[in-house]
């Protein structure tokens, strides 16, 4: 068991509710695991609970205090913006290279599971010169990326893929959170995408667990 980075198409597709459930389902089959969110926008105390770092620590079933949230987000922003723009409000800049060796350094236990939550979606600036991409291809591990089943969502998932092959860092497994209103069936999406990509695609419908074939990639990565 590795690092693995849970990464998204775009801001609020589903990446902490299948980073949760990923957690959840590990924790089932008494399979170490720690998860990470580094770096978070639109945070608040006073709501931390519901906040992703607090879901996150819920999964976990570890407590949401001051204490356990900046064990794993020691990067906090006020605002609800791309990290660049929150950072430049707060005058305080994301310190990258930080950020990629405090995740290296969790990743170094090798007796665990290290779930990396992003931050927004794949290319989402970090700062005034790195994305979430460079995040990825700092850290070489392997990819999960999260999408919708919203309309657009092909053409985006294979935005994603395209980039993530630039820096030569294919995706474990392309997870489909299921979008609310979705126009089509996750059976449907899913024949759609295999016929532009080899990547493993497995679903997600909301209020579900996360599946054995998931659960079995994250094992093995």
């Amino acid at each position: 068991m590795a690092g693995v980075f849970v990464t998204a198409t775009g801001t609020d597709v589903g990446k902490t509710y299948v980073t949760c459930a990923l957690i959840r389902a590990l924790r089932a089959r008494s399979a170490a695991v720690t998860a990470l969110k580094p770096v978070i926008s639109g945070f608040e105390m006073i709501g931390a609970a519901t906040s992703d770092t607090g879901q996150i620590l819920n999964a976990l079933g570890r407590r949401c205090d001051a204490a356990s949230i900046a064990a794993i987000s020691p990067w906090r922003y006020a605002a609800p913006l791309s990290v660049d723009m929150a950072a430049t409000r707060e005058n305080r800049p994301l310190p990258f290279d930080l950020v990629v060796e405090f995740c290296a350094e969790e990743i170094k236990r090798k007796s665990q599971a290290c779930l990396i939550e992003g931050v927004g979606g794949l290319m989402s600036p970090l700062d005034h010169q790195c994305t979430n991409l460079d995040w990825i291809a700092a850290l070489r591990v392997p990819v999960l990326v999260v999408i919708g089943s919203y309309l657009g969502t092909i053409s985006h998932t294979l935005t994603a893929l395209a980039a993530l092959d630039r820096i030569d860092t294919g995706a474990l497994a392309i997870v489909i959170s299921e979008s609310e209103r979705s126009p089509v069936s996750l059976d449907e999406l899913t024949t759609a995408l295999k016929r532009f990509t080899p990547v493993p695609i497995v679903g997600i419908g909301r209020g579900q667990t996360a599946p054995p074939e998931l659960v079995d990639l994250v094992l093995r990565a």
